[in-house]
């Protein structure tokens, strides 16, 4: 992807899943990583390994280099360490990809209100907590920057027994409007990506049970779930000068499930 070699990404969760899948890929295409963690130091570090398997050689030492920091968004604290300690390392940060999220399933009138707080703390405060470092870096030193926050398409679609997490992804997408339509001028690019069902080690009750795979593909036109790889190439478009022009968007990476499949087949009102 044009324009990404050379620049440094900070991801979020890249522990696992679909984080670590952008980081990857991120690495792939010449970037930086910052891989961010809260937990599981051994899972960052083969996202590091995995990173540097994919990332361009380079005989001179100027390639692509790493950074794990461990870190829990919902903290103020560890995101300014998060930050500070990226841009002591690399001189700067080009690009945040806010993808660390949580999600507790509940009936919502049983929902506590400190689970309902840190779903929120986590998935949409820490989100914008991060987004703000990035500007406020931009803005010093006037430069342009990239904003990408991992949504789901339970920002548009209900998602019973899941209030606090849907209502995390609802306000995510107007997060990523506020701040495109604040910072355009400056040149600071804010989208997000929305994936559907998705293969990652958090859904693999459902991904091992051929039952239960086979009713959330019956929701899918493209009758299957998608892979981490293919979410994390939507990160790397609408990180790249390739997507120049596209900013306070949401890109649903979904097989189409927001298409409504039971209307497939045409029926009277």
């Amino acid at each position: 992807m044009k324009g990404l070699a050379g620049k440094t990404a900070l991801i979020t969760g890249a522990s696992s899943g679909i984080g670590q899948a952008i980081a990857i890929r991120l690495a792939q295409e010449g970037c930086n990583i910052v891989i961010n963690y809260r937990k599981g130091a051994e899972e960052a570090k083969e996202t590091e390994r995995l990173a540097m398997q994919k990332a361009p050689r380079s005989e001179d030492g100027s390639g692509v280099k790493t950074l794990l920091i461990q870190g829990d968004v919902s903290k103020e604290e560890d995101i300014l360490n998060m930050v500070n300690k990226t841009i002591e390392m690399f001189g700067s940060l080009d690009i945040l990809v806010n993808n660390a999220g949580i999600q507790k399933e509940c009936p919502s009138h049983e929902v506590t209100a400190q689970a309902f707080d840190q779903v929120l703390s986590v998935n949409l405060r820490g989100a914008f907590l991060c987004a703000r470092e990035l500007i406020k870096h931009c803005l010093d030193r006037d430069r342009p920057g990239i904003i990408i926050n991992v949504s789901s398409v339970h920002e548009i679609i209900p998602r019973p027994l899941y209030a606090s997490y849907t209502i995390s992804k609802g306000g995510m997408e107007n997060l990523t409007k506020t701040l495109a339509l604040e910072y355009a001028a400056r040149g600071i690019r804010v989208n997000a990506i929305a994936p559907g069902a998705t293969i990652t080690p958090i859904n693999q009750d459902w991904i091992d049970n051929p039952e239960k795979k086979a009713v959330v593909e019956s929701h899918i036109p493209l009758a299957r779930a998608g892979t981490v790889e293919e979410v994390a190439a939507g990160v790397a478009f609408l990180a790249s000068d390739e997507a120049a022009y596209i900013t306070g968007q949401t890109l649903f990476i979904d097989g189409g499930l927001t298409l409504y499949a039971d209307f497939r087949e045409a029926w009277s009102a």
